[in-house]
């Protein structure tokens, strides 16, 4: 091993076992590491030939955690004969394996790496991101903007293989807001969700999403700092095993109040993630409507009960709806729109969220027969529910649901949190309903059979 390597390696190791996590201590390991390849760089005579050696993915975020591996692509301008590039190259990748870091590689020109993106979307998400570490930093620049010219021109096309991306990780590693023992990356709502995000929002097909995502990426990523500390290698899985250290390094109560946060952040992130997706659709779908010329463009509104109407798909409220007037409004909204299959429109729950009236209590017959019609519609009560619980509306609703919101259950028997557990067994309760004599008892019943977990105590009793 090197001196320039032998002395990155002691830095990096005394920054990493340094106490204290957030974006200042991933600048740093960035910066650090950095420093160390513009050096191999320099040594390696790759300048000379015109290279430049360029980071993406989470590195050219700077988002290194501590057992992050090193993606790397090195741009050469094509005028150089490949066995010189070869030779270089290898001078720059052998000192990397020598310090025990894991290395993802790959030399090619812009014209190459611009056609490779053209064939797989993990090439697009890599080089959304990519920086300059050393060298000419016109070939970076060629690049990015080539591949994101392409992207944007393609997009349309494209998003059914960017969502089949984002299915079979769903399917493969679940919802990380209610697992017990999420990946921080890949489950659905996890930190790749921020990155694919960024390619619809690099689309220009949609805005880039809004900013409650900041909090829960850093939740997310000072998490994974924490696990690859505690466990001394790169995994981004949270077992129940590390969750107990992983919290007391981050300065949680507790490994529950640790999955809490985490659990939240997940939960933020694949909400935003669903309405971004949403948007995508309806975008691409007014795309691919004939234009008529010497038409005036007119928005349908469909009414779907008293003072909820469909506009673009997407439940709003009608033009003279007053929910400070109408308290029972937004379950009214909320039922109606899981009993059509359609969502809330995000603008709708925002106004809900800013102007509801406060149910009287008890509450009147109409909003116990919404409710009644909300659990009742199958799998889509649970994005309506969500929606409304993005915005705190559910713990307006339900006295004492902020207590089981993301709360863990530590039982094998379980697979979510307390709060998606009572929803899923309510929506399992809907195939059901025609069996009993009493449906509204059912599913009332089903929503509210764990609510008292979380207050220490028997469970039962307390709910």
């Amino acid at each position: 091993m090197s001196v320039i390597t032998s002395d990155f390696v002691a830095a990096r190791a005394d920054l990493v076992a340094r106490p204290g996590f957030g974006p200042g201590r991933r600048h740093a390991l960035t910066g650090l590491t950095d420093d160390w390849l513009k050096e191999l760089v320099s040594e390696s005579g790759a300048l000379d030939l015109g290279c430049t050696l360029v980071a993406i993915g989470g590195y050219g975020r700077g988002e290194l955690a501590p057992a992050s591996d090193l993606d790397l692509l090195l741009l050469h301008p094509g005028s150089v004969a490949a066995g010189e590039v070869a030779a270089v190259a290898d001078k720059i990748w052998y000192p990397i394996w020598d310090s025990g870091i894991r290395l993802d590689h790959s030399v090619r020109t812009p014209a190459q790496a611009r056609r490779l993106a053209g064939q797989d979307m993990k090439v697009v998400l890599g080089l959304l991101d990519a920086r300059t570490v050393a060298g000419d930093d016109r070939l970076t620049v060629e690049t990015r903007s080539s591949v994101l010219g392409d992207w944007r021109a393609m997009a349309t096309r494209r998003f059914d293989e960017l969502r089949s991306f984002v299915e079979e990780r769903v399917e493969l590693y679940g919802e990380l807001a209610y697992l017990l023992e999420p990946d921080l990356k890949e489950s659905y709502g996890g930190l790749r969700d921020l990155t694919v995000m960024r390619a619809l929002a690099a689309s220009w097909v949609i805005s880039p999403p809004h900013n409650s995502l900041s909090a829960a990426r850093l939740t997310l990523l000072d998490a994974r700092d924490a696990l690859h500390v505690a466990t001394a290698r790169a995994t981004d899985r949270l077992t129940q095993q590390e969750q107990p250290q992983v919290a007391q390094l981050l300065g949680y109560a507790d490994e529950d109040e640790l999955l809490r946060a985490v659990c939240g952040a997940g939960r933020t992130i694949s909400f935003v993630s669903s309405v971004a997706w949403g948007r995508v659709r309806r975008q691409v779908k007014r795309r691919s409507l004939p234009k008529l010329r010497k038409i005036k463009r007119t928005t349908a509104r469909e009414p779907l009960s008293d003072g909820v109407v469909v506009q673009d798909s997407e439940v709003v409220l009608a033009q003279d709806a007053r929910p400070d007037r109408d308290p029972v409004l937004m379950l009214r909204a909320a039922a109606g729109g899981a009993q059509a299959g359609l969502r809330l429109a995000p603008h709708t729950v925002d106004r809900l969220a800013q102007e509801s009236a406060p149910l009287p209590v008890p509450w009147p017959r109409q909003a116990r027969e919404s409710l009644v019609s909300l659990l009742g519609a199958g799998r889509w009560t649970v994005p309506i529910w969500e929606a409304l619980d993005q915005a705190d509306l559910i713990s307006r609703l339900i006295p004492g649901w902020d207590v089981v919101r993301s709360a863990p259950q530590r039982n094998p028997v379980h697979r979510f949190t307390v709060d998606r557990h009572l929803v899923e067994t309510a929506v399992a309760a809907s195939t059901h309903t025609r069996k009993v004599s009493r449906p509204d008892l059912l599913l009332v019943g089903a929503l509210l059979h764990d609510i008292g977990k979380g207050r220490g105590g028997d469970h039962t009793s307390i709910g």
